[in-house]
C-alpha cells in the first residue's frame, strides 16, 4: 500500500526559553507542497537563511544536536525532529526567531500537541522511505555503544541504557512501529544526574534551565545546602530528594522513562536522513554523537 506524504493543515506555533541560551524564542510551523522536506528559517537574521536539519549539517553534538547552513545554527533541534517523525510529518517550513529551539518540558509533547491541534494534511505525493539492503552498524567500544540496523519492513527501536548507579542503573525501552511514539514516549523527559546539573549551573551552561523539565538523579545524596542553592537559582521555595533517587520536582511517567527518552532522541537524531526508515534498531548507550555518526554510516550505505 502506498503511504501519501503530510504536512500541517494550518500553522502552529511555540514558545519558551532556550535550555542553553535562556533566550526567549517563538518556533512556527507553516504547512509546505509536497517534497519540500522539513527546513528551518532564521527569521530574526538578515535574509532569513534557510538551514536543512541534515546529518552532513550536524556542527555540534555536546548538549544536544545542533545544525548550521548559510552561516546560520539552529540547537538542541531533537525533541522537535522527534515530534515530526512521530506524527509522520513529511513537510514543513519552520521559522524560529534565535538560535535555540524552546525546551518547553523537556521532551516532545507540546511539540506534538501544537502539531495535533494543527491538524494533518494529506498529499499527493507517496513517502520516500529509506530501505537498506544489509545491516549497518557504529561502535565505540570504549564507551560501550553499539547502534544496528536491520532491513525491515517498518520501523522498530529496542533501547538499552545503563548508567551504573543504584538510583540508575539498566533500563529498556521499546518502539515497535512509529505510531507507538504518541502515547508510549513522546512526553518522556530530559533527565541529568545532580552533579552534572551543579556542573552546568557553575559553567552558566544551563540559562533556560527550570527543575520543571528535566528529571533529576541523585546518585549521592547532597547535603541540605546543596538543595537550597538549588531551590535559590531555580526559584523553587523547596527542593529534596525522594525515596526513588530523584528530586521532588517531578514524577515519573514510567519506571524507564529515561530510556524512553533516549529513544526519543534517537527517533528525532534519525529524521535527519531527510525520511522515515523501514529498519529495526538495536541501540545501547546512545547518545547525540552516536545517534549522528549512526546516521552518517546509514547515508553511506544507502547512497
Amino acid at each position: 500500500m502506498i503511504q501519501l506524504q503530510h504536512t500541517i493543515a494550518c500553522d502552529a506555533s511555540v514558545t519558551g526559553k532556550g535550555l542553553h541560551t535562556g533566550k526567549h524564542v517563538t518556533v512556527t510551523f507553516h504547512p509546505a507542497p509536497a517534497n519540500h522536506g522539513i527546513v528551518f528559517r532564521r527569521v530574526d537574521l538578515p535574509e532569513q537563511p534557510l538551514v536543512h536539519p541534515c546529518v552532513s549539517n550536524v556542527f555540534d553534538t555536546s548538549r544536544g544536536t545542533s545544525v548550521m547552513e548559510n552561516n546560520a545554527a539552529v540547537r538542541t533541534i531533537e525533541h522537535l525532529m522527534a515530534a515530526l517523525a512521530g506524527l509522520r510529518i513529511n513537510n514543513v517550513l519552520i521559522d524560529i526567531d534565535a538560535e535555540e529551539t524552546p525546551i518547553l518540558d523537556g521532551s516532545s509533547r507540546l511539540y506534538v500537541e501544537a502539531l495535533q491541534r494543527a491538524g494533518l494534511q494529506e498529499q499527493d505525493q507517496p513517502v520516500k522511505y529509506i530501505t537498506l539492503e544489509k545491516p549497518v552498524t557504529f561502535e565505540n567500544a570504549e564507551k560501550g555503544i553499539q547502534l544496528c540496523i536491520t532491513p525491515a519492513d517498518d520501523f522498530s527501536i529496542d533501547m538499552t541504557v545503563d548508567y551504573g548507579t543504584q538510583v540508575l542503573a539498566e533500563q529498556k525501552a521499546e518502539l515497535h512501529n512509529i505510531d507507538e511514539f504518541v502515547p508510549e514516549i513522546y512526553k518522556c523527559r530530559t533527565f541529568v544526574f545532580l552533579h552534572e546539573l551543579q556542573f552546568l549551573i557553575m559553567n552558566n551552561l544551563v540559562k533556560g534551565g527550570d527543575v520543571d523539565n528535566a528529571i533529576v538523579f541523585v546518585a549521592q545524596k547532597p547535603e541540605q545546602a546543596v538543595l537550597d542553592q538549588l531551590a535559590v537559582f531555580f526559584g523553587k521555595s523547596d527542593i529534596q530528594v525522594m525515596e526513588n533517587g530523584i528530586l521532588n520536582n517531578i514524577r515519573l511517567y514510567f519506571d524507564n522513562e529515561p530510556a524512553r527518552h533516549k529513544l526519543l532522541d534517537l527517533v528525532g537524531d534519525l529524521y535527519l536522513l531527510g525520511g522515515p526508515i523501514k529498519g529495526h534498531v538495536t541501540a545501547q548507550k546512545t547518545g547525540h554523537w552516536a545517534n549522528v555518526e549512526f546516521g552518517k554510516n546509514i547515508l553511506k550505505a544507502i547512497q
